[in-house]
């Protein structure tokens, strides 16, 4: 019987606003269609970035959809699923990319399962890490209690306790599930035809649970198949210590609940979801502080208790510590060389020369202080000096501890230069080693082969970057899941583009990197940029009766230095235009003022490269001056 349907695959994809994720996804789904009858259907929903231009230009043979509006992502898959002719529907996320085989074997799977409905795919994010959401069960009362409780992770291949994430399924092995996930979402068209489209009222998340569950209720059943693996950047994973991630995510869960389960059950799952919403959101913000602080706050109980320690020999010399100093100056003391470690990046990568740095810069605010304190105050300069020693010696034996226990490498040295392996044809190669090259990053050894062989080739590199123009996507992505435990960093670089697709943290499962400009976003300069502005708005706020007359606009003023304060803007930032216009801007704080705002004349032109060169060369130096040239901007808004 010949089929009703003109392709085999309608793929939907929908932007907004993330241009160069969606054309490194378009160029990895063409591959994968090569061998397929298969529509491509791009849904824009007014984004303000250069993606329709970016269209026209890489992908103008691909049906779009331009929305003068930015209508939601339930109400744009509906519109691409309208005009879509094939026989299977698949929903993909513009941040993904697919191997050279996945729409084949997809394909393949439900050829002989006329009882399949949807069918979800493995799926690993930017560090080669599998997505538990790959695979997921029914969120009914019980199994979002054992998920909300913890008894999901402490009983991970349980049937019962995780049937969440689908717990007796491995990652492996492909088989039947209830919910499949919105970023690749394989649906039959004669069963999405029965079931109904995605319902349009879901706000953020849970359009993809409630579809799946309605095309069970259709008289279906959804898959989850693990012979083929894509990338998704932005896995939930990446986002389950957002508090905002908690309550946008459980919320849509009530919504579904009082769709499906009627009202005595979605009374007793609206109690316990939001009994499990307040509970999770505490947690995330006690891992979240418990992450970022415990090593500091070690740190400072442990320092603390060695210069305590060392004030006995003092006592035994006959030289007493006024009380007041003893209780307050000595814990002032480890703060100061705390603080300073953290500004100076000790906290972020285990660097004897930055540990040494950081303890002589407090050491010197110390001491300028202490010349400052009344005459009862001033103890020991001596203290002081033989307490940076051992704040330096303190250090030095922890991190060593650390290196030895944890894996980190200290490093000697002003700088830690990484080494890169490139993994690509000559020519695709070269491009790459040509932008590695010309940016500012440390840039260790560069290594270009043609292929990985084994886990061997990769000893001595931090990065290896897949060019996928001669390099298939199904063997980066089999790379990347192989050797996702050796703490290496994974990039894609796209054909005959000026950036790279890849993740530089744990936290960060999917970025874009511009090389020349990621000064700004590193974890330093992004700390030493946020000390800055609370410094200078706290000395705003307190001195405001007498620097408030500067202002044209006193309450706008005002206003703009508490959002500083509470981080809600920082003082220099980039407009929202700028961010849109130009991808190669880091995302950072809106800014109360910009680059170009020290400047009397200004063009499009000389602003884009004043925001270039402030994102690749920032320092706090600049936003001081930015902040004296621009003084009476700061009352706009």
């Amino acid at each position: 019987m010949q089929s009703t349907y003109k392709y085999q695959l309608s793929i939907v994809i929908v932007n907004y606003n993330v241009s160069y994720f969606l054309d490194q996804c378009l160029h990895s789904v063409k591959k994968a269609c090569q061998n397929i009858q298969a529509e491509i259907i791009v849904v824009d929903n007014a984004s303000k970035d250069e993606s329709i231009a970016m269209l026209q230009e890489n992908h103008p043979d691909i049906s779009v959809i331009i929305n003068e509006e930015n209508v939601g992502f339930s109400k744009a898959n509906n519109q691409g699923i309208k005009i879509a002719k094939g026989e299977w529907v698949l929903l993909l996320n513009p941040d993904t990319v697919v191997a050279e085989d996945t729409f084949g074997k997809c394909l393949s799977f439900v050829a002989d399962k006329p009882e399949c409905g949807g069918l979800g795919i493995r799926m690993i994010n930017g560090k080669g890490t599998f997505l538990p959401e790959s695979k997921r069960g029914l969120p009914t009362p019980a199994v979002a209690f054992y998920k909300l409780s913890g008894l999901s992770k402490i009983f991970p291949r349980s049937k019962k306790f995780n049937r969440y994430h689908a717990g007796h399924i491995s990652e492996t092995e492909s088989g039947e599930v209830d919910i499949l996930s919105g970023a690749f979402m394989m649906l039959r068209r004669e069963a999405l035809d029965k079931a109904g489209f995605l319902d349009e009222t879901f706000f953020m998340y849970g359009e993809d649970i409630d579809l799946s569950y309605r095309i069970q209720l259709a008289g279906y059943k959804n898959f989850y198949f693990a012979d083929s693996t894509i990338i998704h950047y932005k896995g939930e994973s990446t986002k389950k210590s957002s508090v905002n991630y908690v309550f946008v995510f459980y919320r849509a869960m009530v919504i579904f609940a009082k769709k499906h389960f009627g009202k005595k059950n979605a009374g007793l799952f609206n109690f316990v979801i939001n009994s499990g919403i307040y509970a999770r959101a505490f947690l995330a913000i006690v891992a979240r502080i418990f992450k970022h602080a415990a090593i500091p706050v070690l740190d400072l109980a442990l320092i603390t208790s060695g210069l305590y320690a060392l004030s006995h020999r003092w006592h035994s010399g006959g030289i007493d510590f006024p009380e007041t100093a003893f209780n307050i100056l000595i814990p002032a003391y480890t703060a100061i060389w705390i603080l300073s470690a953290l500004l100076n990046g000790v906290y972020d990568q285990v660097n004897i020369w930055k540990v040494i740095k950081s303890n002589l810069i407090g050491t010197l605010i110390i001491l300028t202080a202490y010349a400052l304190l009344p005459k009862e105050w001033q103890f020991s300069r001596l203290f002081i000096i033989t307490g940076m020693f051992w704040s330096i010696a303190y250090y030095l034996i922890s991190r060593v501890y650390f290196s030895f226990f944890y894996g980190k490498k200290i490093h000697f040295g002003q700088s830690l230069k990484r080494n890169f392996l490139l993994v690509g044809s000559e020519s695709s190669t070269r491009h790459t080693k040509e932008l590695l090259e010309r940016s500012q990053a440390f840039i260790g050894k560069i290594k270009p082969i043609h292929s990985l062989e084994s886990s061997e080739s990769v000893k001595g590199f931090d990065e290896v970057i897949f060019c996928s123009s001669s390099i298939p996507y199904t063997d980066s992505i089999k790379w990347m899941t192989e050797l996702r435990e050796l703490n290496l960093e994974f990039k894609l670089s796209p054909p005959d583009r000026d950036y790279l697709i890849g993740s530089n943290s744990i936290d960060t499962a999917g970025d874009l990197y511009f090389l020349e400009v990621n000064k700004l976003v590193n974890k330093e300069n992004q700390r030493k940029k946020r000390f800055f502005d609370i410094g200078l708005s706290f000395t705003l706020l307190l001195v405001a009766p007498l620097v408030v007359f500067s202002q044209e606009n006193k309450m706008s003023f005002l206003k703009n230095i508490w959002k500083v304060f509470t981080g809600k803007y920082s003082f220099i930032g980039y407009s929202e235009d700028s961010i849109l216009a130009d991808h190669r801007l880091p995302r950072t704080l809106p800014g109360i003022l910009t680059p170009c705002d020290e400047i009397p004349i200004q063009t499009k032109e000389l602003c884009e490269k004043l925001n270039l060169l402030y994102a690749r060369d920032y320092s706090i130096r600049k936003d001081f001056r930015i902040v004296l040239g621009a003084w009476k901007k700061l009352d706009r808004y």
